[in-house]
């Protein structure tokens, strides 16, 4: 009788556990342990290091991600111990291989079996191990170590970690974008048999400004992967987008082009993006493709209304006179106005349309200072100085006029 009870109980808190949707171990050693898989590599040719890092927890790039470019990387999955990088760090610059840095941290800590790590160097030499106690939990927990780069994690569905292991190997792109179809690869394979939760990938580089720099992060959504791509798209959109722009200018119009019907496509939904979408489209001829462009955005969020008035030059499109209503704007509209024109290269535009509005009373410091400025794109420093001049005199503090003084100045 003693026995049947004991199997009852058994039974009840194995139900139980389940109904929470948590591991056994998990919950038996009140530990914080989360499905997860990621991959860590390094780009010789870019001198860029990456994590790319998936798990069934919220805001998984908190913990998982340490990354010191030139120096190394390290992912740390499973139950999280921030400890193996910041002392992993310490060592890799004491001299020692990454496989002894991760080691030494591991002999010290009593609760290795329960961790996951992968490191890799400043030159890409790779080490990870998995603790044996995660061999219980369902599912994989394994790590394939490859030339420059690690996937690793647990409770995973089979061919998961084999199947990131090509994807990164045959793939062509940033190391991020590479990094992000080894995680998408994993997860078309199967990925955590528990689900999915949160998602980030980050990219650090030893010659990289800021904004090459990528930190992009997921931290709670049933599809965490799919918005980290909507992310990445933005990211390299947004590049795609300035290339489009810069080509253009330089007069580069199949550059241009191609660019910008690729930045169209990347950007699709970032409502804050489709001004500069449609200013392209205008300066490229596409003006029926601006036009959609606005209305899109008007569509997507009532508030993008305010970009409004800088599409005054579309004033005669048919499809814009009940949208554009210059009879409304006030004076930073008519700022907005000129901006745009001015942004386009339409200068004369902008100093037939800038007197126009002095001749009937309205101006502003900024109004002169774009008046000034494109008296000056034209070559005429009388006029530029006269009204930048008067900018200055309007609002002291107008930093704008008072550099472009001091540059026709020192000319």
């Amino acid at each position: 009788m003693k026995t049947k009870k004991i199997v009852l109980l058994v039974a009840l808190l194995i139900s139980t556990l389940l109904g929470y949707g948590q591991n056994l171990p998990s919950l038996l050693t009140e530990k914080n342990i989360n499905s997860t898989f990621s991959i860590l590599a390094y780009d010789e040719n870019a001198k860029e290091w990456g994590i790319a890092v998936v798990t069934d927890n919220i805001y998984v790039g908190n913990s998982t991600i340490y990354i010191q470019p030139e120096l190394g990387a390290f992912s740390v999955i499973a139950e999280t111990e921030p400890r193996y990088a910041i002392e992993g760090f310490e060592k890799l610059k004491e001299g020692k291989s990454i496989e002894h840095a991760i080691i030494e941290v591991r002999d010290n800590d009593n609760q290795a079996n329960y961790r996951q790590i992968s490191g890799i160097d400043g030159e890409g030499n790779v080490f990870a191990f998995t603790g044996k106690s995660l061999k219980y939990w369902n599912g994989k927990a394994s790590e394939i170590l490859g030339e420059n780069y690690v996937v690793m994690g647990n409770q995973l569905a089979d061919e998961v970690l084999s199947e990131m292991s090509k994807s990164f190997e045959s793939s062509e792109g940033t190391l991020a974008e590479r990094l992000l179809k080894s995680l998408v690869a994993g997860q078309n394979a199967g990925g955590q048999i528990s689900g999915k939760q949160s998602a980030a990938v980050v990219v650090k580089g030893a010659n990289n400004e800021w904004y090459n720099q990528i930190d992009l992060r997921v931290d709670n959504s049933k599809n965490p992967i799919e918005e980290l791509q909507t992310l990445m798209n933005y990211h390299y959109g947004r590049i795609r987008l300035n290339q489009a722009l810069y080509a253009h200018r330089e007069g580069n119009s199949q550059r241009a082009k191609q660019k910008l019907i690729e930045a169209e496509s990347m950007l699709e939904g970032w409502t804050g993006m489709y001004s500069r979408i449609a200013r392209a489209n205008i300066a490229m001829g596409n003006e029926d493709v601006a036009v959609e462009r606005i209305k899109k955005g008007l569509t997507e969020n009532p508030n993008w209304s305010v970009n409004i008035p800088a599409f005054y030059c579309l004033r005669e499109n048919t499809a814009m006179k009940s949208i554009i209503r210059p009879d409304s704007f006030d004076i930073k509209d008519w700022e907005s106005a000129l901006g745009m024109l001015s942004n386009l290269g339409r200068e004369l535009e902008v100093i037939e349309l800038a007197q126009g509005l002095i001749d009937k009373n309205i101006e502003s410091s900024y109004l002169n200072f774009l008046l000034g400025r494109s008296y000056f794109y034209e070559k005429n420093q009388d006029k530029a100085m006269e009204h930048l001049e008067k900018a200055l005199k309007m609002d002291d503090e107008n930093i704008e006029a008072q550099n472009l003084i001091d540059k026709i100045k020192t000319k």
